[in-house]
């Protein structure tokens, strides 16, 4: 498996992106700001994921997701610390995520890679989502925020 930048001459991989953020108006709004990383095996996107520069010195993955099929096979985390070694190489000294309240095993995983978490921002999916969102088992509310030093 390969994880590089995304081609200017490539499309994003939406399908891919909406599995992590249901919202194709953020996601397209962020990927004009940000930075696309995909990873490929035997051709085909299996992973992606998104940075965006917010302050100086500061970077934010906004968007990590892997194709269903492939989930549980480590490519999320393989994903997760290329991120965190692209910041780093590029001279970023803090790199954030956020990830849903109810997203367990997105919790999980930001930990398992070094990330702390920082603080929650109430509501944040009620008031930037129309419909509501469920995961296992519980309502999406509250954004957690995760921080490294990098």
């Amino acid at each position: 498996m390969e994880i590089r930048k995304l081609a200017p001459h490539e499309e994003a991989p939406m399908d891919l992106l909406l599995l992590a953020d249901p919202s194709q108006k953020l996601v397209e709004d962020y990927l004009q700001r940000g930075q696309c990383y995909v990873a490929a095996q035997d051709e085909q996107f299996v992973g992606v994921y998104v940075l965006i520069s917010t302050r100086p010195d500061t970077i934010e993955l906004v968007n990590v997701a892997v194709d269903e099929a492939r989930q549980g096979q480590g490519i999320g985390k393989k994903l997760v610390l290329h991120a965190i070694e692209t910041a780093k190489v590029s001279g970023y000294k803090t790199i954030e995520v956020g990830t849903g309240n109810s997203s367990l095993d997105q919790l999980a995983l930001y930990q398992k890679c070094g990330f702390r978490m920082t603080w929650i921002d109430r509501d944040f999916f009620l008031r930037h989502y129309e419909e509501e969102i469920y995961e296992n088992g519980i309502q999406l509310t509250d954004m957690v925020r995760f921080s490294q030093d990098i």
